[in-house]
This record gives C-alpha cells, structure tokens and sequence, in this order.
C-alpha cells in the first residue's frame, strides 16, 4: 500500500515493511482527532520494537504521511527538493496557493536536531519569504525548550514546534485545512519580454 501510493519508494525497506506489517490497511483506522491517530500507531509500534531503533524516525514520518492521506492534505511531497535552496531535503512538504511551501521537519526526539531544522527553515525562508516551517516532533520536554529559543529569537527559521501526540497537533492539522493546497508552479529562471536569439539574428543577417 505504501509502494503504490508513493510513501515508500521501493520494496526493501525495514521500516515499510514494519509499517504494513503493523498497519496492513492505514485507511481503516477509526480516529477522533489527528494527534490520537499518532497516539495510536506509535504505542502499537512501540509494543512491536526497540524504543533506540534505528527505523523511529521513518517510522514516524510514514505514521505522520499516513495521516495527512486521511486528513486529505494532499498533493503530498516527501523528501523534497525545493528549487534554489541547496544541498536541503525536506522530510514533509506541502505548496499553498497562499504562502508557498508548508514544510514539516520531522524528528522522533530532539537534542540538538532542531539546529538543523532552523537551519532548513531559514534557508527555505531565504527563497520563498511567506513560507511556513514546523517542527514536528513526539519529544515534549525538548519541545518546550525549543518554543522558549523561538520566542526569545535564539531560533528564528521555525515557526514552531509541535508534539504530534499534543492537542496542538490537531490546532496545527485544522490551521493547515484552511489553506488551498496546489501542485508548485514550474520555475522560469529568466523572464524577460526582450529575447535576442540566434534565430532572430540569423534571420536579420539574412536580409
């Protein structure tokens, strides 16, 4: 299922096949609100593996991508690649006709990560000035240090940190409904209503 709707990429990958393993049918899942789908998957998850595993972080960007399919977020990017911002691949991404990119970085816990992901943000920020960039993250402690940095200034790419389990979670799913999502528009690097080319040229010497 997450071959075919494109979440996966390829059919060996540990942490996909956990996920089907564990949620054969993630479209069947009864839910009241985002943060208890979260809730739900990743306490069924945590009974199944290593808390320390390596697979935690995929495993929550699949739980994560898994719900905005539900939530009917769509289109979708993951692993993204925004023109004119180097060397960043950005874990979940949506293009609004309102503000540009949304993008959601996507951290099981924090520490210093969240240095990288403010970094990203202020680089997507950098290019596209009305774009939005959030913190996603199961980590609530580090969290609430984070949104006292974001507040102070200390961070300045992130708009803020969310804990997916917390009833934020759903303020921050229902504020993204809001917006119109869209595919990006393709990128002209030159615009410009004067085009000398080599056709016109040849075409004037010809004369």
């Amino acid at each position: 299922m997450l071959n075919t709707l494109g979440i996966v990429i390829g059919k060996d990958t540990k942490a996909g096949n956990k996920f089907e393993e564990l949620f054969p049918d993630f479209m069947s899942i009864q839910y009241k609100q985002p943060s208890e789908y979260v809730r739900q998957f990743w306490s069924k998850y945590e009974k199944h593996i290593d808390r320390n595993s390596n697979l935690n972080g995929k495993m929550f960007e699949y739980i994560l991508a898994s719900l905005c399919i539900r939530e009917g977020l769509l289109p979708l990017y993951m692993s993204a690649k925004v023109a004119f911002v180097p060397n960043v691949v950005y874990d979940l991404m949506f293009y609004t006709r309102e503000l540009g990119p949304v993008c959601l970085s996507i951290k099981t816990s924090l520490r210093e990560r969240y240095k990288q992901a403010d970094l990203e943000s202020i680089a997507l920020k950098y290019v596209h000035r009305k774009a939005l960039s959030y913190l996603i993250t199961l980590d609530k402690r580090e969290a609430n240090s984070v949104k006292s940095k974001i507040k102070s200034g200390d961070v300045i790419g992130l708009d803020d940190v969310i804990v997916a389990t917390e009833t934020e979670f759903d303020y921050l799913i229902l504020k993204l409904k809001e917006l119109v999502f869209d595919e990006p528009p393709k990128v002209r690097v030159i615009e410009s209503t004067q085009i000398i080319t080599v056709e016109k040229v040849n075409s004037f010497l010809k004369k």
